[in-house]
């Protein structure tokens, strides 16, 4: 049974990260083939899977079958990185480049130097370090914060990711020429439910482990709970193995493992299939993720997963604000200003919302009573002289038709001519 285990699992046990890989299954026997056919060339690597498979495992896979093996390998969690200290984690700074920095710091490339720099969750790198991301694959040196002179560097990229970066590039929130950078070779890890042959043999692993952990005698598994293993979909992949089989063995009685030791997401009867709800289902999923998300340590976390809720609904909704506003439960005018927050949206109005009407205003009155009279001025009006009326001939359509007159209309009045006298001193 080929075993690909984590150099420090002991410490990762309240992490969610898989801390052990099987390859029996014929969907991972095919991955390990092409990690071995990948692994000793130059190529950037893009490892595409779900939480809590072993992304990390393959990556240090990749390393140790390459020309890089004795070199160190770093890996570094994209999505525990701020958007205000990402810059100097990566490639480091200088000293008094900003508030607090009294020396100078070497960042994770300079670090990975002849080895391999593996980018967990690359996905959740911000946009503005994308760029300067791109740049260093593009001329493989690196500039510190606060420093004007390139330092050349050796490094392999090795990313991962749990989402499909094609959506987020469609979505705006990847750089395209960055995704086809990182992914000249892609190795897709599929998850724990769609290689069930690998389902078992882990879990004896995990047994035998924490077995020697606590000090325990070694315990078994009974064939109910064999089949209630393969039975569930494991939402949370190996991580979720791992911690079922360690609370098994907590508190199971004379060293077998029994189905009701098995602390599952769903309950079902022994030796059945076991149907689980969607909504279990993603209840675990969301769980395990914000579990992740609170082990990163992430600052502004309650804010960054706001507005991850907002961008998606926004998204979901097909960029419309009423609906969006009904999907989320809360107001139109609140989705509006947080969309402006996140620039989704422009702060100017909307076109297709009509501009306010003017206020009405007053007609405007007759101009001699506007003028007024002072008390040295008198203000009268005059008829003008009649003028002839105008009438208008047609000369008729027939030779024989005597010509017509029409008069005027009877809406045009006979002008006046406003005088006003100056009561000049006799």
């Amino acid at each position: 049974m080929k075993l690909i285990t984590h150099p420090d699992s002991h410490a990762m046990r309240t992490s969610i990260r898989a801390t052990a890989l099987v390859f029996e299954d014929a969907l991972s026997r095919a991955l390990l083939e092409r990690v071995e056919l990948v692994a000793p060339s130059e190529a950037n690597v893009l490892i595409i899977g779900e939480t809590g498979t072993g992304k990390e495992l393959i990556a240090r896979q990749v390393h140790a079958l390459s020309h890089r093996s004795r070199r160190p390998f770093v890996p570094v969690n994209c999505g525990a990185l701020s958007d205000t200290l990402a810059e100097s984690e990566l490639f480091g700074h200088e000293k008094g480049a900003f508030t607090g920095a009294g020396s100078t710091k070497s960042g994770w490339f300079e670090a990975a130097n002849g080895g391999t720099l593996f980018l967990d969750e690359i996905g959740d790198l911000p946009l503005s370090i994308q760029v300067k991301l791109l740049r260093v694959l593009q001329e493989r040196e690196v500039y510190r914060l606060g420093s004007r002179t390139p330092i050349p560097i050796d490094v392999r990229i090795v990313a991962a990711t749990n989402v499909r970066l094609e959506q987020a590039v469609a979505a705006g929130h990847f750089r395209e020429d960055l995704y086809y950078r990182l992914k000249v070779a892609s190795l897709e890890l599929p998850p724990l439910r769609a290689r069930p042959q690998d389902i078992l043999p882990i879990a004896h692993y995990f047994v035998d482990d924490y077995c020697r952990r606590l000090g325990y005698r070694k315990a078994e598994l009974s064939t109910a709970a064999k089949t209630r293993l393969l039975a569930h979909p494991w939402p949370g992949n190996i991580r979720e193995l791992e911690n079922v089989i360690h609370q098994a063995l907590l508190v199971c009685r004379h060293d077998l493992i029994e189905v009701d030791d098995l602390q599952l997401a769903s309950a079902a009867t022994p030796g059945a299939p076991v149907p689980v709800a969607a909504d279990s289902v993603r209840h675990c999923t969301l769980e395990a993720t914000l579990l992740g998300l609170f082990e990163e340590g992430r600052p502004d976390l309650y804010q960054w997963i706001e507005d991850t809720v907002m961008r998606s609904a926004y998204q979901f909704c097909q960029q419309n604000q009423l609906q969006t506003a009904r999907l989320l439960g809360i107001s139109r005018n609140i989705v509006r200003a947080r969309l402006i927050r996140l620039g989704e949206i422009g702060s100017s109005p909307r076109a297709d919302v009509p501009a306010p009407t003017p206020p009405q205003t007053a007609p405007r009155p007759d101009f001699a009573a506007t003028i007024g009279a002072k008390p040295d001025r008198v203000l009268r009006t005059e008829p003008l002289a009649p003028k002839p009326s105008r009438t208008r001939v047609d000369k008729g359509f027939g030779t024989g038709d005597p010509p017509r007159t029409n008069p005027l209309p009877a809406h045009v009045v006979e002008p006046h001519l406003v005088v006003l006298m100056h009561d000049w001193p006799q």
